[in-house]
């Protein structure tokens, strides 16, 4: 568990306190440590949640299937970024998504209702975690609109060009990597694959952008 404390320390969740104050920490949240293969469930749709996780190693994708079997990425979860607070926040919900490991990957849990319970000391770094928290769920609700304002455009192009365009931004370059491989994106903006291809190929030939796997480099 220790020799994740420096990953810990650059997460959003423990923005500002030391390793050592994190180390400190662990046994205070209850943290546990598991890990999980490529492919393997972190979390099944309908199982309940009491703790709010943050992947130390690999990345994990919150998926949704319909019911004929028609897969959606709802959410990426890289490394130390924080999943599962709604539910874990709320009143016994059942998860309405799965979670799984896109690679080999370790995740820590944090008992929600420690880190809502300051110590009886009030330390000054577990007060910190507290705002932290709400700070990264305030940070996770805007990427879930930037997300509805991709997939609510009208057309395979318009969705590729609002998902691409942030892309750029967040990378603050016109040539960057994305976090998917065809189907995954696909799915991530809910189009037909197949479509999907057909109509990079027509922005390529269009002299929009250029290609190679995930690599997208955007045309001036």
């Amino acid at each position: 568990m220790k020799k994740y404390v420096a990953i810990l320390k650059e997460t959003k969740l423990f923005s500002g306190v030391s390793e050592d104050e994190i180390t400190a920490m662990l046994d205070c949240l209850q943290a546990r440590l598991k890990t999980y293969k490529k492919g393997e469930y972190v979390l099944k749709q309908g199982e309940q949640l009491s703790r709010i996780a943050v992947p130390v190693e690999g990345n994990l994708h919150i998926l949704r299937d319909d019911y004929w079997g028609r897969r959606s990425i709802i959410n990426t979860v890289a490394t130390g970024e924080m999943f599962g607070e709604a539910y874990a926040l709320s009143d016994g919900d059942a998860i309405l998504n799965d979670v799984v490991a896109v690679e080999d990957s370790a995740v820590i849990f944090f008992d929600v209702n420690k880190i809502l319970s300051v110590c009886s000391s009030a330390c000054k770094f577990h007060s910190m975690v507290v705002t932290n928290l709400f700070y990264a769920i305030s940070e996770k609700n805007r990427k879930l609109m930037q997300k509805i304002g991709h997939i609510s455009k009208r057309t395979t192009r318009e969705k590729l060009m609002s998902y691409l365009s942030e892309e750029a931004k967040k990378h603050n370059s016109t040539e960057f990597s994305i976090p998917f491989n065809r189907q995954q994106l696909a799915d991530y903006l809910s189009v037909d694959r197949s479509a999907m291809s057909n109509e990079l190929c027509k922005m390529r030939d269009d002299g929009l952008l250029t290609f190679k796997k995930n690599r997208f480099t955007l045309s001036d």
